[in-house]
């Protein structure tokens, strides 16, 4: 509804007054009307300046409400006013009312209020939204109207926010001469729209504190989901391994662990002939839901491990057991599981239709994938994993990756792609790199492609395995970033 006065003839007034005093001459009169002008407008000043003042310093939304009916009631030489707001849940609430005399302001409570009440009793399906797009506003200014003795001056208009009338100010007055002039309108309009703008700023600092609390909330979460992975690399004989994962936000879905075979071990980080298992996954999906499931992931898998089964084995039973939160959740997850065994350097393996690591083998100067059949988890409940076993030698070197490194795109629309990354490894291991010294190379390869001002869209998680040709270790490249 428009902003105009709620319909009733008021009796012309003149905003100049009488013309003069008994008594006095017409100069005279004219400087008294003048002087009064002047105050009157200097009044007005004041009180509105007084109201943008309280918008830019009150904290408290009730407390700028309490001055709207008070100021647009002063400012225009009424007798009072009613601030009235919609509730989202469909409720007509009167919020304030403001009256000069407050013994003649209960028929302005109780009009408004009966009134708010028949609203909402023959429209129960409306919310407060909807019956703030509607014609209802004027059935409400016709109730109020109905309800309260023809010598009441009454005007009413929306609190306007984002296009959607979210209340009404109503300002009264019960002098029989008072008219609704264009300023007088004007003015009430002024402090409704400053009302507007009080409980807009209002919801947006509760956005701002919402989202305040969910930050802190995710730094919480990428500081327990850093901790659960890897803090350095296990010392196992006769290899030279490094990892780094690199999330595109601050919780991902990418997953990799270092997980000794045995409970006794569980404490010990370096044991050097003693076999571990390498485990590189990814959530479909990043953000949160992917971090929660790549932390379930990476408990369950933890048990399953120290039940010795075989690699295939244990992704069948992982698969069981994560089967129906997957499902429910509509996520799957990639998972590479592998064992080494550092006194026959024999590698074990099962894949869940993970990106296949790459092996260098150095003997022959060529790349070989590392590949089982078997379907994601959480896609099958009766998916059947098969192992795998590669001999490894001096010299050899194995990437494990995952889809976000061979995934990362241009500003072109090109992507990294496997074949980028073969050519890479083939270079680091031609020139004999070490496994932190091929990490490094790997990943400033990716990152010159994609362009060095751009941010990876998905995350990365690169783990090298290189074996060394001495036996020897090269402890202080072991640590993952």
């Amino acid at each position: 509804m428009t902003a105009t006065p709620v319909p009733r003839q008021p009796t012309p007034q003149s905003d100049s007054g009488s013309s003069s005093a008994a008594g006095t001459t017409p100069v005279f009169a004219l400087k008294d009307l003048v002087s009064r002008l002047y105050r009157d407008q200097n009044k007005i000043q004041d009180l509105l300046s007084s109201l943008s003042f309280a918008l830019r310093s009150l904290k408290n939304l009730n407390q700028f409400l309490e001055l709207t009916p008070l100021i647009a009631s002063r400012v225009t030489d009424a007798d009072g006013g009613a601030l009235v707001m919609f509730r989202p849940n469909g409720q007509i609430r009167m919020e304030r009312l403001h009256c000069q005399d407050g013994d003649r302001c209960q028929d302005i409570r109780a009009a408004i209020e009966s009134a708010a009440r028949h609203i909402i009793e023959t429209t129960p399906s409306q919310t407060g939204q909807n019956i703030a797009n509607t014609d209802l506003m004027s059935e409400l200014d016709h109730q109020v109207m109905a309800m309260l003795d023809t010598e009441v001056q009454l005007f009413g208009t929306p609190i306007l926010v984002n296009n959607t009338e979210r209340g009404r100010l109503y300002i009264f007055s019960r002098d029989s001469n008072y008219a609704w002039t264009d300023t007088r309108q004007k003015l009430v309009r002024l402090v409704a729209d400053q009302t507007a703008v009080a409980i807009e700023n209002d919801e947006l600092n509760a956005e701002l504190r919402k989202k305040e609390r969910l930050d802190r909330e995710l730094e919480i979460g990428a500081e327990i989901q850093l901790q659960l992975l890897p803090r350095h690399c296990p010392d196992i004989g006769g290899i030279d391994m490094a990892a780094r994962c690199k999330n595109a936000s601050r919780v991902g879905g990418d997953y990799y662990d270092f997980i000794p075979a045995n409970y006794d071990q569980i404490r010990v980080r370096t044991l050097e002939q003693s076999r571990w298992s390498i485990a590189i996954g990814d959530v479909m999906g990043k953000g949160v839901p992917a971090g929660l499931i790549m932390t379930m992931l990476r408990g369950m898998l933890r048990a399953e491990v120290l039940n010795r089964h075989s690699p295939a084995r244990i992704l069948q039973h992982l698969n069981h057991v994560m089967y129906s939160d997957l499902e429910n959740s509509n996520r799957f997850v990639t998972l590479f599981y592998s064992e080494y065994d550092p006194k026959t350097r024999q590698l074990s393996f099962s894949n869940a239709a993970h990106n296949p690591p790459l092996l260098w083998q150095a003997a022959t100067q060529t790349l070989h994938r590392l590949d089982t059949e078997g379907m994601l988890i959480g896609l099958d409940m009766d998916t059947q994993y098969e192992d795998g076993q590669v001999q490894l030698a001096p010299g050899d070197m194995v990437v494990y990756y995952t889809d976000g490194f061979t995934d990362a795109a241009n500003q072109k629309g090109g992507r990294f792609d496997e074949e980028n990354l073969v050519e890479a490894i083939r270079h680091s291991c031609e020139h004999h790199y070490t496994a932190q010294e091929t990490l490094d190379y790997l990943f400033n390869q990716v990152q010159q492609f994609v362009g060095m001002s751009r941010h990876n869209e998905d995350d990365m998680t690169l783990v090298v395995l290189h074996v060394q040709a001495d036996g020897s270790l090269e402890s202080d490249k072991k640590h993952p970033e």
